[in-house]
């Protein structure tokens, strides 16, 4: 008799394992392992994978047998289901949350295409677009010989890293293995698949996207499954996709909050591509304009190596960096520590826009007046009814007026009285890009001024002419010949967050909008409303973002913060985790940090704490283990309530 183990889509933790099934004999010459199949369990029909085909099990009684064959064709592949099941087990989930995450719903037109013909091998591609980095050549051929080379790569300014990571692509083709590249979004995305249309043969890659059609991501996944497409591009998911005979793995800009996966097991893309690699035996490529404490961490531990670019080759292509409190600005100007848009700022907008090139300027929040506060008193206005916060958004239709209201419930605050000091009227704390971009049509009349970011949109690209470019972080639209200059402003919106990573994150947004601007040589300049003396500032000034991740990693480590260890946040009712916190064995040298109490989140009532759990990084799998044997516990006890366990939170707060 066959025997087909197959993973289960049920959600219990207890059941977190494969069960045996028979294969009935009309099914026998299509079950193979990956095939899609549905089962009876618990009497329900249940969705399921196979893993393993034999002829015997380790159950004693009788096996039930397969209720349906749902389709042959062997999606889950045996990489995939080993970094699964080892994802799972790092960050204490279920093999059935990852298999979510890996394997798309099937489509069966998608699956009646015969398979495409596999393109043929490329040449390896030409060197000297990694010429400028003394270690980029090598890396090339290391990845085009199918040698595990790990690199950390902090691109130059200006840098066409989608054609960089594409030639990694070809060479890794050339050497007859595949490529996986992951980047934050669909802009990203789009880029990266330009470049690789004109670097690699035709019908050699896919690209994943969330916002596909079922249908086309299917059919996509399906040519990457079935080893006619060896390179696949996408976001976070693609992290699992089945790539054949895979050689190489790439992720662009790894410090953004976009590759951190939302559901469980919550793995961040970055993480588990390293992992992927480790498990593969493959090249890996952590890339990047500015540098996280993560990606300093692989450097020093040796288990990367950097891909550094000299100092003239970076001179040549760097703009001029100059930040407001240097003694010769406040000279010049005064009020430069406290104006939002000092005279430096102003003279480096005219000579830009004199010289025809757009200027970039950054604005940390969307919107018209986010924020609103008393003007008498500073305290913070809020809503009468639901006690939310205040601000102000454009009103379509309504000739430029403006509207405050509550930024929770959205009604209009007519009226306002300050409970502190009975005062009457608001002032803006936080301005946004709308009002902003108001702002500078009245400084620079005559000169056209474009929005990028959330609410009008996000822009790809924009005309070479002069204009004035209003983005927020992350919605920088491309320039054609590049920006003759950059302003960022209200620098103490990020660098004041209460955030581990606020300085990290700052020198990535910084640095990200100011490798858009051409050179200093050029007439490239880039002005930063920050004081010179922060260690941020110092490393953009310098354009030295390796010196800032590794200052960041030790502060982390003298504190005992990620990544330099392992932490898990435990989120629930008071009573839910005293009861998880009484039934959790420990690995030795762990710290339970808090309660604190936490916001609820939508759908849940009552109080809701959360708890910090730090071990030592060489004893993280032991804490993903016992979190999953507690978890497994009170799922088989049918707890009412569910704690949510999340390994390596990107915030901490």
């Amino acid at each position: 008799m066959r025997v087909a183990r197959v993973a289960v889509d049920v959600p219990q933790a207890h059941r977190d394992r494969p069960f045996d099934y028979a294969v009935p004999e009309p099914m026998a010459a299509d079950i193979r392992p990956g095939c899609r199949v549905r089962v009876r369990f618990a009497g329900q029909l249940v969705d399921g994978f196979v893993v393993d085909v034999g002829d015997d099990s380790e159950h004693d009684g009788r096996l039930a047998p397969l209720s349906k064959l749902v389709s042959a064709e062997p999606v889950l592949t045996p990489e995939v289901l080993a970094l699964a099941r080892s994802v799972a087990e790092r960050w204490g989930g279920t093999l059935t949350d990852v298999l979510r995450l890996a394997v798309p719903p099937r489509r069966a037109a998608a699956e009646k295409r015969a398979p495409a013909e596999r393109p043929t091998v490329p040449a390896p591609p030409d060197p000297a677009g990694f010429a400028r980095y003394p270690t980029g050549p090598a890396l090339l051929g290391a990845v085009a010989e199918g040698r595990p080379a790990r690199a950390v790569w902090t691109a130059l300014p200006g840098e066409d890293w989608p054609a960089r990571l594409a030639e990694l692509c070809r060479a890794a083709l050339s050497g007859g293995r595949g490529a996986l590249v992951v980047v934050p979004d669909g802009r990203d995305l789009d880029r990266l698949e330009e470049a690789a249309a004109v670097r690699l043969p035709k019908g050699s890659f896919v690209v994943l996207r969330a916002d596909a059609a079922p249908d086309a991501r299917y059919r996509r996944f399906l040519d990457a499954a079935r080893g006619s497409a060896q390179v696949v591009l996408g976001t976070r998911a693609a992290a699992y996709a089945p790539v054949a005979d895979l050689g190489l793995v790439a992720i662009w800009d790894d410090g953004d909050d976009l590759h951190a996966e939302p559901r469980a097991p919550y793995a961040h893309a970055r993480d588990v591509l390293v992992h992927r690699a480790h498990l593969a035996g493959c090249a890996a490529v952590v890339a990047a304009t500015a540098r996280t404490a993560e990606a300093a961490l692989l450097v020093e531990s040796g288990w990367a190596h950097q891909l550094l670019a000299e100092r003239s080759s970076l001179r040549a292509a760097a703009p001029r960096v100059q930040a407001l409190g240097d003694d010769a600005e406040l000279a010049r100007d005064p009020a430069a520590r406290t104006a939002r848009l000092p005279s430096l700022a102003h003279r480096v907008a005219r000579q830009a826009l004199a010289d025809g090139a757009p200027v970039l300027v950054q604005v940390p929040r969307s919107g018209y007046a986010p924020g609103l506060s008393c003007e008498r008193c500073r305290a913070p206005a809020r809503c009468a009814v639901c006690a939310g916060p205040l601000g102000i958004a454009p009103v379509p239709g309504a000739g430029g007026s403006r509207v405050p209201a509550c930024r929770w419930c959205a009604r209009p605050a007519a009226t306002f009285e300050c409970p502190h000091c009975h005062a009457t009227k608001l002032r803006a704390s936080v301005l946004g890009a709308a009002r902003t971009a108001e702002e500078l049509g009245r400084a620079f009349p005559g000169v056209a001024v474009r929005v990028s970011g959330r609410g009008p949109g996000v822009l790809a690209t924009v005309p070479g002419g002069p204009s004035l470019v209003v983005a927020t972080p992350g919605a920088e639209p491309i320039a054609e010949g590049g920006y003759g200059a950059a302003l960022l402003l209200d620098s103490w919106a990020l660098l004041g967050r209460a955030d581990l990573r606020a300085g990290e994150e700052t020198l990535r947004r910084w640095m990200n909008a100011a490798g858009l601007v051409r050179p200093a040589s050029a007439g490239g300049q880039v002005v930063v409303a920050a004081d010179a003396a922060h260690p941020v500032v110092q490393a953009l000034v310098r354009w030295d973002p390796a010196w800032l991740a590794e200052r960041e990693l030790d502060d982390r480590r003298a504190l005992g913060f990620p990544p330099v260890t392992r932490m898990a946040a435990l989120s629930a009712s008071p009573g839910a985790l005293a009861e998880f916190l009484a039934a959790l064995r420990l690995p030795d040298g762990a710290d339970v940090l808090g309660p604190v109490p936490v916001q609820p989140r939508p759908g849940q009532e009552g109080e809701r704490e959360r708890y910090l759990v730090r071990v030592p990084r060489g004893e993280g799998l032991a804490l993903a283990r016992a979190l999953a044997d507690v978890q497994g516990v009170r799922s088989a006890k049918k707890v009412a309530e569910h704690v949510r366990v999340q390994l390596d939170p990107l915030d901490l707060v």
